[in-house]
């Protein structure tokens, strides 16, 4: 199967952690906010350490191997993870979305119903997640994609449970948040389609698609992720759950590595 192909389909595959994640909805109701803050930080410490030992440094090597020296190598990463972080904080300016926890924001202009921001918050969450994982499986390089795919599939799993008893808090049913678990899930095949077709037109643009989605996860994680986990008061249970993620993505990284 070409790597396209299965670059697509893992990303498929780890979208589909948000709906897995989904389920207990069936039956837990509800959450505590204390909850939430973990499955939130522990969702941020596995997108963090992905980042880190699965993006930016694969694609540090990827360019030294292309014959590049170190110092042209840390340059291409700087530049791409910034470009990254860039693209997706002008994506989000321009869609107006609902934050788990703080709330509305960008809709001044633009009235749209709750369910709509819910939906357009996750897809600004999950295209980046399949766009790492598009590119990392894209590359041919399953030592590197393998890890991220996992992590991705892992983090997106408490981040399915919080969307699903937030839906759940606004009066939609179990199923109906479970419907719109598998749609925003759909999103990161987008993605993944995205990543692999950039990688795919050759060696030479692997290690700014790299540093790209690292930049677009690394923004996703510091402007939406550790501060939702922190808000009202629940910075302790944040951190507590970026460490458990970030150390659970650094054994899956090693371990499978």
């Amino acid at each position: 199967m070409p790597n396209f192909l299965i670059a697509v389909f893992a990303s498929f595959l780890a979208g589909l952690g948000t709906v897995l994640g989904a389920l207990p909805v069936l039956f837990i109701p509800k959450i505590t906010q204390r909850v939430e803050g973990i499955l939130l930080g522990f969702g941020g410490g596995v997108m963090l350490a992905a980042t880190a030992f699965s993006l930016v440094m694969p694609g540090a090597e990827a360019a030294i191997d292309q014959g590049y020296s170190r110092w042209i190598a840390a340059s291409i990463m700087l530049i791409g993870i910034l470009l990254g972080g860039w693209v997706l904080n002008f994506i989000h300016a321009q869609f107006p979305h609902e934050h788990f926890f703080k709330g509305v924001e960008a809709v001044e202009q633009v009235h749209l119903a709750r369910i709509w921001l819910f939906i357009a918050a996750i897809a600004l969450h999950n295209f980046p997640e399949g766009l790492a994982v598009g590119v990392s499986v894209g590359s041919g390089n399953f030592e590197t994609g393998l890890p991220v795919a996992i992590g991705i599939w892992l983090q997106n799993m408490p981040e399915g449970l919080v969307v699903a008893v937030a839906l759940r808090s606004q009066g939609y049913s179990a199923g109906y948040a479970l419907w719109i678990s598998l749609l925003t899930a759909l999103v990161e095949p987008i993605g993944g389609m995205f990543g692999a077709g950039v990688v795919s037109l050759g060696n030479a643009i692997l290690p700014w698609g790299m540093a790209l989605a690292a930049g677009a996860m690394l923004f996703i994680i510091s402007d939406e992720i550790i501060p939702e986990s922190h808000r009202k008061g629940l910075e302790k249970e944040g951190t507590i759950g970026v460490m458990v993620g970030f150390v659970t993505m650094t054994f899956l990284d090693v371990a499978l590595g």
